[in-house]
């Protein structure tokens, strides 16, 4: 922890300042202990009911004006111009450390910061985005990030991250913006970058981002002026079903042949993600970069 405590806070030195993000209205958190059966309140409140807990109430004063969204996915924009474009996880934040696909995603997210030399970004939650985020560290290379107050259905109060440095990510209100700072930060603007969006085990909001750059790659809406790389990393069969739902689709005529492929390639392990990632940037000894890493290491 000590190594990435210290990439981080070097990675914020070279920023030359904290990014902060405008936000008059601040949210108001009540917890009710209310019967799961009780009709909700009016107003701007998001309500989740439990039969075995307490209901929680979110409530949010409402936005004066569509102003504020535009600001904070303007203030999205500035951070990944700062950072630098890169490689963009998806990924459940209900994933716990000891899990294997943290360890694999840990990896993951550090190897493929060492062999594209690029910044790591991703919603800067727990989960598979805090290993991938602690693997890029590892390696050495920046990391950004886009916060949403809730993550794997918890709430939190604090506006910053447990070791990601200020100017490296922001705590976003709007989920909007936070989708549109994570396709920015993964387009390509010329054939020298290298950018990739990577899939990692999700559920809900994983599924919902994915569906959302696979359908903005489908209709060229990317925003990207060169193509990129699309990797849905299925461990140990975890998208199977997934898979078949869409060859359903395809059955069905609502997906054509081919079309689903076309648009990403799936790996079933690390080694088959970067190797694709090796092959469509024409990296020829991606081994090379491994093997510099863990020189250092021992030096």
């Amino acid at each position: 922890m000590d190594a990435m405590a210290a990439t981080a806070a070097a990675t914020a030195a070279a920023l030359g300042g904290e990014i902060s993000m405008t936000n008059k209205t601040r949210r108001r958190e009540i917890f009710a202990a209310r019967p799961s059966n009780a009709s909700p309140k009016s107003g701007n409140q998001s309500l989740c009911c439990s039969k075995s807990s307490p209901t929680y109430i979110q409530e949010f004063e409402s936005r004066s004006s569509a102003d504020e969204v535009r600001r904070e996915i303007l203030s999205c924009y500035d951070l990944v111009q700062k950072l630098g474009r890169g490689a963009v996880y998806l990924g459940s934040a209900r994933t716990k450390p000891d899990h294997p696909h943290f360890l694999q995603a840990m990896e993951l997210g550090r190897e493929v910061a060492l062999l594209l030399g690029c910044t790591s970004w991703c919603g800067a939650g727990p989960g598979l985005m805090d290993a991938a985020t602690k693997g890029a560290l590892e390696a050495g290379k920046p990391v950004g990030g886009f916060r949403i107050h809730n993550e794997g259905g918890v709430w939190t109060n604090t506006l910053s991250h447990p070791y990601m440095v200020s100017g490296t990510y922001l705590t976003c209100r709007f989920f909007s913006a936070r989708k549109h700072g994570l396709v920015d930060a993964g387009v390509r603007n010329a054939p020298s970058d290298r950018t990739a969006f990577l899939a990692l085990p999700g559920g809900v909001g994983s599924l919902d981002e994915i569906f959302e750059v696979l359908t903005l790659i489908q209709l060229r809406r990317i925003g990207s002026s060169f193509p990129v790389p699309f990797l849905l990393i299925n461990y140990d069969g975890f998208y199977d079903h997934l898979l078949e739902f869409l060859a359903t689709c395809r059955e069905w005529g609502t997906v054509a042949e081919g079309e689903v492929e076309a648009l990403w390639r799936v790996c079933r392990n690390n080694s088959e993600a970067l190797d694709y990632l090796a092959e469509f940037y024409s990296i020829s000894d991606r081994r090379s970069s491994m093997r510099s890493f863990e020189n250092s290491l021992q030096s």
